[in-house]
């Protein structure tokens, strides 16, 4: 991120982080096959596909996240098999490298492993940025989301910025890319936005990623000639995370720069409301409703010129009833825009409070909603235990030092497999039981009628 807007993270890689001998010891540590040609032959070897054919199911770790670490093994076991999927993502079998991708992320999504990446970020910036290059849809997915976990880990500072230097090319190309994946693109899109949010230090940098996302979703908008509603198209996913990507970088933009964009989109911005995807809807409105507090955080007594119409538009979305939409599409956009129709017009946003361990976290305003929420999507269910221990997001959202915990307060706050297990069906079973005498009670009443 910008300096005038670089958070106070100590830096924790060292000064000589991006040196020569960190590349050598990455490469001894994690990258044996830094010399192999791509995909040759040679990764497929039959010591290789023997050496690494002990290792466990990728997707395992997406399952318990933390836990697994206490209840079947320790470090050195979940390293051990993090070796092996390095290894794999050279794999000349598709999916064998898809596999390793998804199963390195959900690691890294559910445990901070900053040491272990630390020594081989090289190793695997090389294999994301060789199958983004040369992988197809689901590969090049898989890559970009373990790029934004890499530099989520990692943090602001020297290692992320040479991530960031590494990949946004290619991450630009694919995202400016009309023959490319329309999923791939999405995926690149909001991994761009949250490498840049992280590792740029670079404020031209930073336009230009904004100028890049730009290019994307203001296809989207209402055009003069157009009728009054926007029909969705199969690129409508790919703006929208354009759209979220942006918004996010706006958040860290010196002030000058928010009030130009401001300019450029605040009365174009609207017209998205009037699209038939309810996620762009969703999207649109939340955004407005950031820029909203932007606009007021800089000018107290900011004016809009175009309010009565926005608010009225608003007041149409947070009180639809069209009957050709569905039930679940209009309960979550009576919902959202409620809220977005209160923080226009009244100024107010309704406090939200998130629990992780021991301690919580106020989302009090849109511009902290909106970051929550985008690594939130990234990190899944790990998004917890990051707030708790990643360091870079305890300053993002102002939770101070990490609280260290004894194994006894740890262990009371877990809950088995087991027990999750006889949670869910007592639920269940209460939840049956209601819905029954419910039913009981409508029969009851057609019967006597």
């Amino acid at each position: 991120m910008p300096k005038n807007k670089k958070r106070n993270t100590p830096h924790r890689g060292g000064s000589g982080g991006g040196g020569g001998g960190s590349g050598a010891a990455a490469a001894t540590a994690g990258g044996q096959h830094r010399n192999v040609q791509p995909f040759s032959d040679e990764d497929a070897s039959i010591e290789t596909m023997s050496h690494c054919s002990g290792y466990s199911d990728p997707s395992s770790f997406a399952e318990d996240g933390p836990e697994v670490l206490d209840e079947e093994g320790t470090q050195e076991d979940l390293e051990y098999k993090l070796k092996g999927l390095i290894d794999l993502t050279l794999d000349k079998s598709v999916k064998t490298r898809q596999a390793a991708l998804e199963g390195i992320k959900n690691a890294l999504a559910s445990k901070m492993l900053y040491e272990f990446i630390l020594e081989r970020r090289m190793t695997l910036t090389d294999s994301i940025e060789r199958c983004l290059k040369k992988g197809k849809s689901d590969e090049q997915r898989a890559a970009a989301a373990l790029a934004s976990v890499l530099c989520i880990q990692l943090g602001p500072g020297i290692e992320s910025e040479e991530i960031l230097k590494t990949l946004g090319p290619v991450l630009k190309k694919i995202i400016c890319d009309g023959t490319a994946s329309i999923q791939a693109r999405q995926t690149c899109a909001t991994c761009f936005g949250v490498c840049c949010f992280i590792a740029t230090d670079d404020i031209t940098e930073l336009y230009s990623t904004l100028e890049c996302l730009e290019s994307i979703f203001t296809k989207s908008y209402l055009k003069e000639k157009d009728t009054n509603v926007i029909c969705s198209t199969p690129n409508t996913v790919l703006h929208i995370s354009s759209l979220l990507a942006w918004t996010l970088l706006l958040t860290i933009c010196p002030i000058n720069e928010v009030k130009k964009k401001l300019e450029m989109h605040f009365h174009k911005l609207p017209s998205l409301l009037s699209c038939d995807d309810v996620n762009m809807r969703i999207a649109a409105g939340e955004s407005l409703a950031l820029l909203f507090e932007l606009a007021r955080g800089m000018e107290s007594d900011f004016f809009y010129e175009d309010m009565e119409s926005l608010t009225q538009m608003l007041r149409a979305l947070a009180t639809d009833g069209n009957k050709h939409r569905a039930k679940v599409d209009k309960r979550k956009q009576r919902s959202v825009f409620r809220d977005v129709l209160r923080a226009v017009e009244e100024r107010d946003f309704p406090t939200e409070t998130v629990k992780f361990g021991p301690e919580r976290m106020y989302i009090d305003s849109w511009v902290k909603k909106h970051t929550y929420d985008t690594f939130k999507e990234v990190l899944g269910s790990g998004m917890q235990y990051h707030l708790q221990s990643n360091e870079f997001l305890r300053n993002v959202f102002e939770l101070g030092p990490p609280v260290l915990l004894d194994a006894a307060t740890l262990k009371t706050m877990k809950i088995s497999r087991f027990e999750r297990h006889l949670y869910n069906s007592a639920a269940f079973k209460a939840r049956t039981k209601a819905r029954s005498k419910c039913r009981d009670k409508r029969t009851d009443v057609g019967e006597f009628f």
